[in-house]
């Protein structure tokens, strides 16, 4: 922002004048949400700080749409409320009043920080009166309808690029049930046309080994510990650091590139996994309280995507044990190896494994898109607002 002119570093080029300071309340009517339990059933929205709840037949705004806000919650997430709606208690809704854009606006809204206006010690809280004495500058009716309209675009491309990622994942995830059998079968719903031989029953200890290997050389310990590229994995998502010179890590497990991770004693909030495969491109070490194992008779990619899908979840359900404590979940790693998984061809096994991770490839790509367009967002409205 220049200092001796309240305009912003970024501008259409036909727009000259000095942007104004205002209270909100000069421009937004701010109304109060309300029960809606005595409504009945119908067509009109109701919504909470979590978007919409369900639909009554009475509504608080008929004609004008607005920005919905937060009253208690969460109260820095506005979002656009089109009418006709109804909001509860815990949202508030700001019209805009004349000659102010409603898209322009509700940028204006998402540059506040919401959360420095928290007037609770306990869940986060907004009153009408700390909206409405909120500062903000504004340009004259014609440029905020300019910017708005351009931050809809905006806002409609990250909206269609969300749900192009959204129906990726979801095909992916129908994809893992459904290329790899179910339980009790040895035929998957969907496979590559020039495969029709069933799949065989192997042992996961037929197919692949234990990794018993221990980082008990000292030498390579001070190698973890002075090297940037080699470090202590993480087995929920491999991310990998750097080791400090106080950890001990004599007794690690020394987990090669492509070697699986696995934590036997975990919360039975998540008794099945994740079961991971370090895909670091260059090794690590593992706490002696996780099991690695390493392919040796099986195309790793397809283990590796087999792992991804549930197909194995009733295995651990029925042969894992909580012991004493209901709140854990641990099974033996003899039980472990015995598990029961169901192999195609060496070329079936190949072309699922090539296919998941190029689908997968793309998923990332398409989140990639996503998060820049929401970077080029976040930095249009600091450049082009005051």
């Amino acid at each position: 922002m220049k200092e001796d002119k309240k305009v912003p570093q970024l501008r259409f080029p036909e727009f000259t004048d000095a942007w104004k300071q205002r209270k909100l309340e000069q421009i937004i009517d701010v109304g109060s949400g309300r029960d809606y339990k005595h409504l009945s059933e119908g067509g009109i929205p109701v919504y909470g700080t979590g978007g919409y709840m369900l639909s009554v037949n009475e509504a608080l705004s008929w004609e004008e749409d607005a920005i919905g806000i937060g009253r208690k919650g969460t109260i820095d997430k506005p979002y656009i409320l089109q009418a006709p709606f109804w909001t509860v208690d815990t949202l508030f809704y700001a019209i805009p009043k004349k000659e102010q854009d409603l898209d322009f606006l509700y940028c204006i809204f998402q540059n506040v920080d919401w959360k420095k206006k928290d007037e609770s010690t306990g869940v986060p809280s907004l009153s009408k009166t700390i909206i409405n004495k909120t500062y903000c500058m504004t340009p004259n009716y014609d440029e905020q309808k300019k910017i708005g309209c351009f931050f809809s675009k905006i806002d409609n491309l990250i909206t269609l690029q969300q749900r192009k990622l959204n129906s990726l994942q979801k095909l992916k995830k129908g994809l893992l049930q459904k290329m790899f059998p179910k339980n009790g079968e040895n035929i998957p719903e969907i496979r590559f046309p020039e495969f029709s031989d069933a799949w065989k029953q192997r042992e996961l200890g037929e197919i692949a080994e234990k990794v018993t290997k221990k980082n008990s050389n000292l030498e390579i310990s001070e190698t973890f510990t002075n090297s940037a590229e080699q470090g202590i994995i993480s087995q929920k998502d491999f991310f990998d650091h750097k080791v400090a010179s106080s950890e001990n890590i004599g007794n690690y497990y020394v987990v090669d590139k492509n070697d699986f991770v696995y934590n036997p004693r975990i919360s039975t909030t998540a008794p099945v996994g994740p079961i991971n495969r370090n895909r670091l491109g260059r090794a690590g070490v593992m706490s002696p309280l996780y099991t690695v194992f390493r392919a040796k008779d099986i195309n790793q990619l397809f283990l590796e995507w087999y792992f991804k899908s549930s197909c194995w979840h009733l295995f651990m359900y029925f042969n894992g044990d909580s012991g004493a404590r209901s709140d854990r979940f641990s099974i033996k790693d003899s039980v472990f190896f015995s598990m029961p998984i169901f192999v195609p061809s060496k070329e079936e096994q190949f072309k699922i494994g090539r296919f998941f991770d190029q689908l997968n490839e793309t998923i990332t790509l398409q989140q990639r898109k996503l998060e820049s367009l929401q970077k080029l967002k976040k930095g249009l409205l600091q450049q082009m607002f005051i």
